[in-house]
């Protein structure tokens, strides 16, 4: 049986078991996975759709609450030392230029956590890693469009930056939940 903050799944349990050197090696191995899926994107104004929120939710449903958070935290620390890893291929710098995507980027690490916690403390089933998925994509999208509203005006916001993404962005937690529901099966050798 299940109990709470034990991990879901089987490759959550054996990367929580895992010594600190399998779990830096997970975390680094999170954050260029956002990286890479960041770069798949469709134009949209003013911040592009892109695979990251898929990844971002995979990462916490994985890795759990405090390694999914520290993977996005990773990866926007990369992209803070100037590696090209943003959508785009973008660093920091360009988000002074171009700052609409801010508080997504800060919703990201309340997604990955929010949804590994819920993960974590639903054991795994289905409806727990769904409900882990759309509970993270809330909080990404709760500051994401917050932000963007102080930029844009709360009706802009709502307009171009929540409405044209919600059927993506489901369909996208969706995919991470299946994603991580495979994966999850899996478990890191115990040599580790």
């Amino acid at each position: 049986m299940t109990t709470l903050n034990q991990p879901s799944t089987a490759f959550t349990r054996s990367l929580a078991s895992s010594n600190r050197a399998v779990k830096v090696t997970a975390v680094v191995f999170g954050s260029l996975l956002i990286a890479a899926a960041s770069q798949i994107e469709v134009p949209f104004f003013p911040v592009p759709m892109t695979m990251q929120t898929f990844a971002v939710l995979l990462v916490g449903l994985l890795f759990g609450s405090r390694l999914g958070a520290a993977a996005v935290l990773t990866y926007l620390a990369e992209a803070a030392i100037g590696l090209p890893v943003l959508s785009g291929g973008a660093t920091v710098a360009m988000l002074f230029v171009k700052p609409a995507t801010i508080g997504y980027l800060v919703g990201f690490v309340g997604a990955a956590f929010v949804a590994g916690l819920i993960a974590e403390r639903t054991g795994g089933r289905l409806s727990g890693s769904v409900a882990a998925a759309l509970a993270g994509e809330v909080v990404l999208m709760s500051l994401g469009v917050a932000f963007l509203a102080w930029l844009i005006g709360v009706n802009n916001a709502v307009t171009f930056g929540f409405l044209p993404f919600v059927l993506g962005d489901v369909l996208k937690a969706l995919l991470a939940v299946a994603v991580a529901r495979g994966a999850g099966r899996l478990s890191l050798p115990g040599a580790l």
